[in-house]
């Protein structure tokens, strides 16, 4: 599962950096989100997290369960991990605000989606190998 994960978040970069070369910011902001959203459900899977009561049926949920398990323990850095709360927010607005999104805030969402997602793929592409942290 964690693979499909994965890739999903791959695509979804690949469509966010599409979007934004095209002049479409709003729509490369959610599809950055969605990357990291994709890689955050990558992560749980990978500690072996299941969703309690429906947490993962809202974007609240499954930040909330993300920093719980991963970032507090300090399996995922941080810095790194806080901007999955920041990109949902610029979505947020990319997607319910009549304002648009500036194309240099949404080329900063892709760039934390892919540092986000560089480090849930490392972590869990490499812990399946043996050369990184085990799930908890």
């Amino acid at each position: 599962m964690t693979s499909r994960f994965l890739q999903k978040a791959e695509t979804s970069l690949k469509s966010a950096r599409i979007l934004l070369d095209a002049g479409d910011a709003d729509g490369a902001c959610s599809r950055a989100y969605y990357a990291m959203y994709d890689a955050a459900r990558a992560c749980l899977a990978w500690a072996g997290v299941e969703p309690v009561r429906g947490e993962f049926k809202t974007h609240h949920g499954l930040i909330t369960a993300f920093s719980l398990h991963l970032v507090k323990p300090d399996i995922f850095p941080a810095e790194i991990g806080k901007a999955l709360q920041n990109v949902q927010t610029l979505r947020l607005a990319a997607d319910y605000e009549a304002t648009p999104i500036p194309t240099e805030k949404a080329g900063q969402a892709i760039a934390a989606a892919e540092r986000f997602v560089a480090t849930a793929t490392a972590l869990v592409v490499m812990s399946e190998r043996g050369s990184a942290a085990s799930p908890p």
